[in-house]
């Protein structure tokens, strides 16, 4: 079975450990920046960033079937990878529903952070509709582009920002022999996540009343990913705080990294 790629942050003065999880197309670069600002403040928790399977650093490999859950069963590999204990795991947005999964799984963990994800199903992909039509248009993509720079073209003159397509192309790679390039996602499988995402209620691993888990909700203000039902729900959870995060849409580490930053740091 393959390993998850993933790097440690923080290592120095680390006794225990936080697994960073991205969201559907992301990498464990996202949280690299916000990951070290967050050990300067609690140097005693180094960072796990991880790959997730089918991204990244771990976008060949994994054999399917591609769900939330498989992708929390990846991560058991790192308790004998990292130098310490794994006390925490903090995810955003598909990589938060794959941080209940895990946690569920774990009920000795300190720490859990779910950020901008509901747990419950979501048929009609609120808040997430942006996100299902990249991966649409995606489907769509040449399998091979003359260059990078022709692969943000694509993707611009279909109405996706310049930002989110240099984003997006950081997954671009260039082809053994060939000058050209492709897009280096398995999208068959990225939709097999999604669809498992969208699917999968996981309430029953925020609500449970078992271990010693201290869970935190922190939620967009401006995000619909996370309504005001789901909102209070989470708020009366046990063992369970609800921050929203002021000026921030669904993408709270970008939007507003300082206040998220405060938020989790007066958690742990």
């Amino acid at each position: 079975m393959r390993t998850v790629a993933y790097e440690l942050q923080n290592a120095e003065h680390a006794t225990k450990w936080m697994l960073f999880l991205h969201g559907i197309l992301g990498q464990r670069t996202n949280w690299r920046s916000f990951s070290r600002k967050l050990g300067a403040r609690k140097p005693e928790w180094g960072a796990v960033l991880v790959d997730l399977r089918l991204h990244g650093g771990s976008n060949h490999g994994f054999d399917p079937p591609h769900t939330v859950g498989a992708a929390a069963a990846d991560l058991a590999a790192l308790d004998s990878l990292v130098p310490g204990p794994i006390a925490g795991v903090l995810g955003h947005s598909f990589g938060g529903k794959v941080a209940l999964a895990y946690a569920q799984q774990r009920p000795e963990l300190e720490q859990l952070f779910v950020i901008d994800a509901t747990p419950g199903i979501r048929p009609d992909a609120r808040g997430s509709e942006s996100t299902k039509h990249i991966v649409e248009l995606l489907d769509g993509l040449p399998p091979a582009l003359a260059s990078r720079d022709a692969f943000l073209q694509w993707m611009q003159t279909r109405g996706v920002t310049r930002e989110t397509a240099m984003w997006l192309a950081m997954n671009v790679r260039s082809q053994p022999g060939s000058d050209e390039v492709r897009f280096d996602i398995d999208l068959a499988g990225i939709h097999q996540l999604l669809d498992d995402y969208f699917a999968l209620d996981l309430w029953p691993a925020l609500e449970s009343t078992e271990g010693s888990t201290q869970r935190h909700v922190i939620v967009g203000a401006r995000s619909d990913v996370v309504d005001d039902a789901d909102r209070a729900r989470a708020a009366k959870a046990p063992r369970t705080t609800l921050d929203v995060i002021e000026g921030a849409g669904h993408w709270v580490h970008s939007d507003q990294p300082d206040a998220l930053l405060d938020a989790i740091a007066r958690a742990l």
